[in-house]
C-alpha cells in the first residue's frame, strides 16, 4: 500500500524521517518558513531556508496527488472495476500523469465513437478481428450489419470496430508510458515563420526556420517559442521521424503499438486492417495527445526556471546594500514634465518637495541648482538618489554641478533603479501614506527612500513590478507570486525589522503577521508610542500568543528596556542568557560584543531539553554580533562622463556599471544610457561558467568592456573578460549568444509596463562575435 507522504517526502529529499515530520507538524501548526528556518534547528535537523521552502512544496503536491488518487479509486470502485490490480497500480503511482493514465479507461467521458459502436453490439468484432487476423475483415462484419442499431452497411461496423480497437490502443497506460519517454528523448521541436508575418514577427526571425531535440530545449527559448505561437507568428510542431520518411513507413511507435497487441504484418486478411487502426491510432490520437501534454510539460519546466530566475534576482535586489539612515534628495528625471523633487530625513520622513525644469523645452538650468542647492543646505543632505529613467544622465550631470557648486556639504550621487516607483505612486498605499501629495512627487519619495533602504521601500511594490524577471508576464501568475511573495517573506525575516520605524507595509512580510496585524502595530505605536519591550506588542489587538511565537524574533526594539529585544534572539530562549548571566556574573550589556569572553563559553553547558546545541550557538553568535545585518556594504557605480547614450559607446570602452538582472543566458547591466547591455554567460569569466549567479547577482558593481554596439536595434554587447581582444574567440558564444534577449530598453514610468523579455529570445545577439 502507499507510504506515509512523510516517509515519500524523506526518501526524496534525502533526509531523516524524524526531520520531515517534525517539519510537516510544524507547518500544519501554522510555523512560517523562516520561523521553523531560524528557532526550530532542533526539531528538523537544521533544514535551512531553502529545504524548507522546497519541502513545502512537495508536501502541497503530494497532499494534492493523494487526495486526487482517493477520487480516482473511489470512481473506479463505484463502478464495479476496481480489481486488485487496478488498485495496486494507482497506489504505486507517483505522479500525477502516471495516475490520469491509468484512470483513463475507466474517466467517465461524453459519448465517444467507441462508446456509441459498443452499444450498437459491435465490440465482438472487434475483440474477433485482433484476436484472429486471419478471418477477413468485410466477411466477419457483415454479421454486425443490423440498421435498427446504427450500423448501415459493412464500412459502418468496420468503422464502429476500428473506433473501439484505437480507444483501447490508447488508453493503455504502459503503453502510453512507454511512447511518451521515448518521445520525449527523442522528438524534435521545429518551428516556421507563419506565411506573411515575416515582418511582424520580425523579433521572432531567429526562429522562422528553427529546430532543435525537445529535451534539451534550454527555457528561455522554449517560453520565447511559445510566445512567437501565442502572438501567431510561429507555428510550432513535433516531430518524431525524420522528415524525408515515407507516408507509406510504418514509424517506430506504431510498431510499438503493434507489437503491444501482438500485431504483425503476416498477409493474413485482418492485418492491414489492424495495422491502419495502429496507425490512425498513433497520428490521430496518441502523438496529437503526447504532442500536446509534452509542450506543456516543456511549458511548465521553463515556467517554473523563469520563476526561479526572476525570484533570485529579487532575492538579490531586496538584499541590496542599503545606504543607512542618511538624508537624502530623491530626483524622479522627466523632460517637458520637469524633474520631481523630494528631501527625506534619515529616518526617511518626507522634508520637503519641489519641481524643477533644468533640460528641454525650458532649460531652466541655473534656477534648478539654485533651488537644489536650497534644499540640500537647508535639511543637511548627505546623498543624492536619482531614478534611471528618462533624463536619467542628463539630471545626473545636474546633480554633479551641484555637488561641485556645494562642496562643503560633501554630497554623493547615486543612479538607483525605479523600476515599480509609479506603481507605488499610484497605489492605495501610497495615497494613505501621503494623501496631500501630488502622484508623481511620491516616486521621487520612494527613489529617496530605496537608496536608503532597498528591502523598506521595495516591499510596498508588487514584487512583479520590479522588474527582474524574465518571462514573466508568461508564466504562471499564482506560481510566480507565491514564489515571490516567498522570496520577500525570507529576505525581510533574514534582515529583521525595527518595530518602532517599521511600515505597515515591511510588517506585513513578517514571519506569522498579516495586513491587519501589521496595520494594529502601526495604530498601537502611532497612539501610545514607541513600543519598548517585545512583550508590549502583546497588547496590539488580535496579536496573540501565537502570533507573538512566530514574529517577535523578527521585530527590533532598538534602545528598549531589555537589550535582548533589538537581537535576532527569541523571547523564548532568554533564559538561556539569563543561564550565562547567573553563571558568569556579568550583565547582558557587558557581554554584548565581548567576543573574547564570549569565546570562553561552552555552548554544551547552556544546553538542555528545550534548547539544544543549534540553538544556544546561534544565542552566541548573536550576543558576539547582535542584530547583525546580512546585506553586504554599500557601493556605487560611477558613470563615465560623457557617455550618456548609446551612441557614444565605442566598442573597447572599459566601463563601470551595475547588474540589473541576472538570466540563465547572461546578465544584463546598467552603464547610464537608458539601456542595458548584455554579458553573455560566455563572457562573464575566463573560466567556464554554468550559472551566471556564481559570478555575478542583482545589484553588483562590476567593469565591462563594450563588445559591439547596434544602436537601431538598441542592442549593446558587453564582456567582463577584460584583458580579451574585441576578435578573440569566446567558447560557447556561437549558438547560445544567438538566443540572448538583446538588452533591456529603459523606458519611461509612466509608460505601461512592457513584457519581460519582449525583443524575446528571437531579438538575441546572433552577431555577438564568437
Amino acid at each position: 500500500m502507499l507510504k506515509p507522504i512523510a516517509q515519500r517526502l524523506a526518501e526524496e529529499l534525502n533526509v531523516r524521517l524524524a526531520q520531515v515530520s517534525a517539519t510537516i507538524e510544524l507547518f500544519d501548526g501554522g510555523a512560517t518558513v523562516p520561523f521553523v528556518a531560524r528557532y526550530r534547528k532542533e526539531a528538523t535537523g537544521g533544514l535551512d531556508d531553502t529545504q524548507l521552502r522546497l519541502l513545502d512544496e512537495r508536501l502541497r503536491y503530494l497532499r494534492e496527488l493523494d487526495d486526487r488518487r482517493d477520487t480516482i479509486v473511489k470512481s473506479i470502485a463505484e463502478q464495479g472495476k476496481l480489481s486488485p490490480e487496478v488498485e495496486s497500480a494507482l497506489y504505486a503511482a507517483g505522479d500525477k500523469t502516471t495516475l490520469e493514465d491509468l484512470y483513463l479507461p475507466y474517466k467517465p467521458k461524453r459519448r465517444t465513437k467507441a462508446q456509441i459502436a459498443r452499444e450498437a453490439g459491435l465490440a465482438p468484432l472487434a475483440e474477433t478481428l485482433l484476436a484472429d487476423p486471419s478471418q477477413t475483415p468485410e466477411a466477419v462484419a457483415a454479421g454486425f450489419v443490423n440498421a435498427d442499431n446504427g450500423v448501415a452497411d459493412i464500412k459502418a461496423a468496420l468503422d464502429g470496430a476500428r473506433a473501439i480497437l484505437i480507444e483501447r490502443f490508447a488508453e493503455d497506460a504502459q503503453l502510453l508510458g512507454e511512447l511518451r519517454d521515448k518521445l520525449w528523448r527523442e522528438g524534435e521541436v521545429v518551428a516556421r515563420v507563419v506565411p506573411g508575418k515575416e515582418s511582424a514577427g520580425a523579433k521572432f526571425a531567429d526562429y522562422f526556420a528553427h529546430e532543435e531535440p525537445l529535451r534539451s530545449l534550454p527555457s528561455h527559448r522554449a517560453l520565447a517559442l511559445l510566445r512567437g505561437r501565442n502572438e501567431e507568428c510561429l507555428t510550432l510542431a513535433l516531430r518524431y521521424q525524420p522528415e524525408d520518411t515515407p507516408l507509406t513507413q510504418r514509424s517506430e511507435y506504431e510498431q510499438r503499438i503493434a507489437a503491444r497487441f501482438g500485431l504483425t504484418d503476416q498477409g493474413r486478411p485482418a492485418d492491414k486492417w489492424l495495422l491502419d487502426s495502429v496507425r490512425l491510432c498513433w497520428r490521430a490520437k496518441i502523438f496529437l495527445s503526447l504532442e500536446l501534454e509534452l509542450f506543456g510539460r516543456v511549458r511548465e519546466a521553463a515556467e517554473e526556471e523563469a520563476i526561479q530566475v526572476f525570484a533570485r534576482n529579487l532575492h538579490d535586489l531586496l538584499l541590496a546594500a542599503p545606504a543607512g539612515p542618511r538624508a537624502t534628495l530623491g530626483l524622479d528625471p522627466g523632460l517637458r514634465t520637469g524633474v520631481k523633487v523630494a528631501v527625506v530625513d534619515a529616518t526617511g520622513k518626507l522634508l520637503d518637495t519641489a519641481t524643477i525644469y533644468p533640460h528641454e523645452p525650458r532649460r531652466d538650468w541655473d534656477r534648478s541648482l539654485a533651488t537644489l542647492g536650497a534644499l540640500c543646505a537647508r535639511h543637511k543632505v548627505d546623498l543624492i538618489a536619482i531614478g534611471n529613467g528618462t533624463a536619467s544622465r542628463e539630471t545626473d550631470r545636474l546633480a554633479a554641478d551641484l555637488i561641485r557648486l556645494h562642496p562643503e556639504l560633501g554630497m554623493t550621487r547615486i543612479v538607483v533603479s525605479e523600476a515599480g516607483a509609479s506603481v507605488y505612486s499610484a497605489s492605495e498605499l501610497a495615497a494613505r501614506e501621503f494623501p496631500d501629495l501630488d502622484v508623481s512627487l511620491r516616486g521621487a519619495v520612494s527613489i529617496a527612500r530605496r537608496l536608503q533602504d532597498p528591502l523598506a521601500e521595495l516591499v510596498k511594490i508588487d514584487p512583479k513590478s520590479i522588474g527582474v524577471g524574465q518571462y514573466q508576464h508568461d508564466v504562471n501568475q499564482s506560481q510566480l507570486a507565491r514564489a515571490l511573495d516567498a522570496v520577500v517573506e525570507d529576505c525581510v525575516n533574514a534582515v529583521g525589522v525595527d518595530v518602532n520605524m517599521a511600515s505597515a507595509a515591511l510588517l506585513t512580510r513578517v514571519s506569522g503577521l498579516n495586513a491587519t496585524l501589521a496595520a494594529n502595530i502601526v495604530a498601537h505605536r502611532d497612539a501610545h508610542g514607541a513600543f519598548d519591550s517585545r512583550t508590549a506588542l502583546k497588547a496590539v489587538p488580535r496579536l496573540g500568543d501565537k502570533t507573538f511565537e512566530q514574529a517577535a524574533g523578527f521585530l527590533r526594539v532598538m534602545g528598549g528596556v531589555n537589550p535582548l529585544d533589538a537581537s535576532s534572539v527569541h523571547p523564548e530562549a532568554y533564559p538561556v542568557v539569563e543561564k550565562i548571566v547567573a553563571r558568569s556574573g556579568r550583565e547582558v550589556k557587558s557581554m554584548i560584543g565581548d567576543s573574547g569572553f564570549l569565546k570562553t563559553l561552552k555552548a554544551t553547558d547552556y544546553t538542555d531539553e528545550r534548547f539544544g546545541l543549534p540553538t544556544v550557538m546561534d544565542i552566541l553568535g548573536e550576543l558576539d554580533k547582535p542584530g547583525r545585518d546580512p546585506r553586504p556594504e554599500f557601493r556605487t557605480a560611477a558613470f563615465a562622463d560623457g557617455v550618456e547614450d548609446i551612441r557614444d559607446l565605442q566598442p573597447g570602452m572599459v566601463l563601470e556599471g551595475v547588474v540589473t538582472n541576472v538570466a540563465n543566458f547572461g546578465a544584463f547591466v546598467d552603464i547610464g544610457v537608458h539601456q542595458d547591455g548584455l554579458v553573455h554567460i560566455s563572457a562573464l569569466s575566463k573560466k567556464y561558467v554554468a550559472d551566471p549567479r556564481t559570478v555575478v547577482k542583482a545589484g553588483d558593481v562590476v567593469k565591462v568592456k563594450v563588445v559591439e554596439v547596434d544602436a537601431p536595434r538598441k542592442r549593446i554587447a558587453l564582456t567582463m573578460r577584460l584583458d580579451d581582444p574585441l576578435d578573440a574567440p569566446r567558447a560557447g558564444a556561437g549558438r547560445a549568444a544567438a538566443v540572448a534577449t538583446g538588452g533591456q530598453q529603459k523606458r519611461r514610468r509612466d509608460d505601461k509596463p512592457a513584457a519581460a523579455g519582449n525583443s524575446a529570445m528571437a531579438d538575441a545577439f546572433a552577431r555577438l562575435k564568437r
